[in-house]
């Protein structure tokens, strides 16, 4: 496929899990891609699989100089962006009554605040009829217990993509979201829990499932190249679950 061909793409969070299935998809298609993460090991191994000439740069979203060095070094290589994928997050899980004050900040400086400052630093190399993609997860539909700060990031990610889209549509810039449901990616061993109540916690994710298993990042990247084309072009300020159900059923 050459859906893309000609067009510039930049993922946050594009080293690892959904994000790099993204980059290769999005290479598959023709663009030319950057990825941005804060592991520079990460970085490097994800090149090696993307194809094409993708290009790496070290980045913490929730830092304003990384955001600036992230505009800089992006408009240097590529010019103007036609994609923009805010996929860079973390998961950190506690209940209402352990949460505190760091554990919030660091949720929301990453999912939300880095998220909202992404777009707002890299908006002036958008071109015009550019496609943004905010990942958000199906917890901002659904109340999980043990989740409160990490879904009530994500719901400020699913207000993003409407809003954004209102300021941005006389510029012809969509802003939609993909909301992932239970999705095998490295993140789910990055939640620091035993590898015993890991396997617990995956089993009981598959039960709540209708179609019975994990996504694959494969497939959240498939709504995300969809929603990068043209082909999503009445498309605007939505919102897409690939969740197997989980969400809907």
């Amino acid at each position: 496929m050459s859906q893309l061909n000609g067009k510039t793409a930049l993922i946050t969070g594009g080293s690892t899990g959904i994000g790099l299935a993204t980059a290769i998809r999005l290479a598959n298609d023709g663009a030319r891609v950057a990825i941005a993460a804060r592991n520079e090991a990460d970085l490097e191994k994800a090149l090696k699989e993307i194809p094409g000439n993708p290009i790496a740069i070290k980045t913490d979203v929730a830092s304003r100089e990384d955001r600036a060095n992230l505009y800089e070094q992006v408009k240097k290589e590529f010019g103007s962006l036609d994609i923009l994928f805010v996929n860079a997050g973390i998961a950190e899980f506690a209940p209402l009554s352990d949460a505190t004050e760091d554990h919030f900040d660091k949720v929301i400086n990453i999912n939300l605040k880095g998220a909202y400052f992404t777009v707002q630093s890299l908006l002036p190399i958008l071109n015009e009829g550019s496609s943004v993609v905010l990942t958000t997860s199906v917890v901002n539909v659904k109340g999980m217990p043990g989740t409160s700060v990490y879904s009530l990031s994500k719901a400020g990610l699913r207000s993003m993509a409407r809003t954004l889209s209102a300021d941005l549509v006389e510029r012809k810039i969509r802003v939609n979201a993909i909301a992932p449901g239970p999705i095998e990616t490295p993140i789910f061993g990055k939640l620091g829990m035993p590898q015993e109540a890991l396997d617990q916690f995956s089993q009981q994710m598959i039960e709540k499932v209708p179609v019975k298993r994990f996504g694959q990042s494969e497939e959240v990247a498939n709504a995300v190249a969809f929603l990068a084309s043209e082909q999503s072009s009445y498309i605007v300020g939505a919102e897409i679950e690939v969740d197997g159900g989980f969400s809907q059923i």
